[in-house]
């Protein structure tokens, strides 16, 4: 019961930060990531959630997943592959907890997002990306794109969820 009602907290403090917050460890800048020439994409920030997401261990952050319409288009419809023109978001936050909102509940129970770690972007070009599965990958900090050797990581992990055409995030309507 405690990890639903921080799930919902934390998705309503994520879903209300995007809402509201200026853009999160990047901006479209026209910086590209290297290996798949990824940018920015703007208005990203505007696009329909997916998901919310808790990592713990050494990533310790919350998330939030957000889909272009291509994409929000494929998960309504339990589509996969998913098609060419997918783009899926993810924005991390270190979290912290929120001294007013456990003020009110009476207990320390309640975190939101503190500070911005990254912006992920997978993009789906069957033909641009068929050595990865299909699916470019992009990691931006700062605005800033990831080095060629971090880049490298991305396709290795995400084939381990083949099943699900190398995404990890299922859709939370």
């Amino acid at each position: 019961m405690k990890r639903i009602a921080f799930l919902v907290i934390a998705a309503a403090a994520v879903a209300g930060f995007i809402a509201s917050s200026t853009p999160a460890s990047g901006h479209a800048d026209g910086e590209t990531a290297p290996i798949s020439g990824i940018t920015i994409p703007p208005g990203y920030r505007d696009w329909k959630l997916i998901s919310v997401a808790h990592e713990a261990g050494n990533n310790n952050d919350i998330r939030a997943i957000l889909g272009n319409d291509t994409a929000i288009t494929a998960y309504r419809e339990e589509k996969l592959p998913f098609p060419d023109g997918t783009i899926i978001a993810r924005l991390a936050w270190k979290y912290v907890p929120s001294e007013e909102n456990n003020k009110v509940f009476g207990r320390s129970q309640s975190f939101v997002p503190g500070p911005p770690t990254n912006v992920q972007f997978m993009v789906k070009d069957s033909t641009k990306y068929a050595a990865t599965g299909g699916w470019g990958f992009a990691h931006f900090k700062d605005g800033k794109p990831g080095d060629a050797t971090f880049m490298k990581t991305c396709f290795p992990c995400h084939e381990k969820a083949k099943a699900s055409d190398l995404v990890f995030t299922h859709y939370a309507p």
